[in-house]
């Protein structure tokens, strides 16, 4: 009786413990399926510690295999493109580089030609001159003396500078630019052969520098500068106010048409005045006309070469010159050679005398680009509407260079004493004009 009794709990017992293995695999949270099966009543009592630390390890690793499988799930749910897609994008070692898909070839096309229309549009702009002469000389030399830039940079003299062979040698950019400019000035009266004059009268004087370096000179003589720009008669009488000078004055006057009576001035001195004159025959004849007998003309001026039916000028020089012309104001160039016929054809000058100053000058023009470049922040200040005449400036300033480089351009020396007598005088000074067809050059 005992032995059925116990019989029948041993049952009730398995099948209660049975009930609740179900119970708790139904119930086991989503974290952790993988809870493993409770044992029959025969297994439920505890296992021994070594086979209790198996099993736990085995519940963790399948736990943690779980939780990787669920990721993976979640991923590709939320991201239509496997992670072996990215991955493929990746060009192998020595692989050549993948083609670009047709839109990004439209964009790169697309911006190329961008950039091309661009560079020639500004090319266009500047291939296009701006100050054309329409007896307007007056007008740009106001502006450029009010705004500043090109005193800051050149100084008191709007000319070009002379640099020695050794200088050139040397290197141009070690010279100080302003210096240059002064060096030009000694240079030129030195060539000139003036020798103590009463009265000076420089054409084409801008804000004065050269007039009050020969007052300096001449401290006994009456030294007159004239120009079309108000502006710079203004700026010149103020720096010879600074500088003390009592014996130099400025006035706005044409130079084709002067005020100033026959037969006035022992040195008339004209330095890069001649390029504006929109007729220099005229130009010659009125600066020999106020010259005083015995007297001295010296003339700077930026010449064009000598044009012959042997050497006529193709269509680009042609082009070329025009632009020049047409940028700062200039009517038109002519050659050293014509100035010096023009000379000769007054009837009233004699020993004439023409050179060619190229070389020791023609450093100047992209010397003054450099000046620019290390120095640039009196342009920066000024604004958009002085960057683009600046920067117009130096592709001007660039054009000259290559200009006088290549022969299209010289740089003209005249001089000549005025006279009056006679045949013989004109004969020498023909002679002297033939010697100078070769166009000799200062050392």
């Amino acid at each position: 009786m005992l032995s059925i009794a116990s019989e029948a709990y041993r049952s009730l017992k398995i099948s209660s413990m049975q009930a609740m293995h179900s119970k708790s695999v139904a119930h086991t949270p989503h974290c952790c399926p993988y809870r493993p099966p409770r044992q029959p009543f025969a297994s439920a009592f505890p296992p021994p510690r070594h086979q209790r630390s198996i099993q736990k390890h085995r519940h963790h690793e399948l736990y943690c295999q779980h939780r990787a499988d669920s990721a993976a799930t979640d991923h590709s749910q939320h991201h239509h493109q496997p992670l072996y897609h990215i991955s493929a994008e990746v060009p192998r070692p020595g692989a050549p580089p993948a083609k670009p898909s047709l839109p990004a070839a439209l964009h790169y096309m697309a911006a190329a030609a961008g950039v091309a229309l661009t560079f020639f549009a500004l090319k266009r702009v500047f291939d296009t001159p701006s100050r054309a002469y329409k007896e307007n000389v007056g007008d740009e030399y106001d502006s450029w003396t009010e705004d500043g830039v090109l005193e800051y940079y050149w100084g008191e003299h709007i000319h070009l500078g002379y640099y020695t062979e050794e200088e050139r040698q040397e290197g141009y950019k070690k010279k100080d630019f302003k210096q240059a400019k002064l060096d030009f000035v000694d240079q030129m009266l030195k060539w000139s052969g003036a020798k103590s004059p009463s009265r000076v009268l420089d054409v084409g004087c801008g804000i004065g520098g050269t007039t009050r370096i020969l007052a300096k000179n001449f401290p006994d003589a009456k030294t007159q500068g004239i120009t079309l720009s108000k502006s710079q008669v203004k700026r010149g009488t103020e720096l010879a106010a600074e500088q003390g000078l009592n014996n130099c004055s400025f006035q706005v006057m044409d130079a084709l048409h002067m005020d100033f009576p026959d037969d006035t001035f022992d040195l008339v001195w004209a330095c890069e005045s001649g390029e504006h004159m929109p007729d220099k025959k005229l130009y010659i004849e009125e600066m020999t006309r106020v010259l005083k007998p015995g007297g001295t003309l010296v003339i700077a001026c930026w010449c064009q070469r000598e044009e012959s039916p042997q050497t006529p000028f193709t269509g680009e020089e042609k082009d070329q010159l025009q632009f020049l012309y047409d940028e700062w104001a200039h009517p038109y160039f002519i050659s050293n050679l014509e100035f010096g016929r023009l000379m000769e054809g007054t009837g009233k000058l004699q020993a004439v005398e023409v050179e060619d100053w190229t070389q020791p000058t023609i450093d100047s023009w992209r010397h003054s680009i450099w000046v620019g470049v290390y120095d640039p922040w009196i342009v920066v200040f000024k604004g958009p509407v002085v960057w683009y005449r600046t920067v117009r400036e130096i592709v001007t300033l660039e054009r000259m260079h290559r200009a006088f480089d290549r022969g299209l351009m010289q740089y003209g020396m005249m001089k000549a004493v005025k006279s009056t007598s006679h045949a013989a005088d004109q004969q020498a000074s023909s002679r002297t004009l033939a010697k100078a067809q070769g166009g000799k050059s200062p050392g």
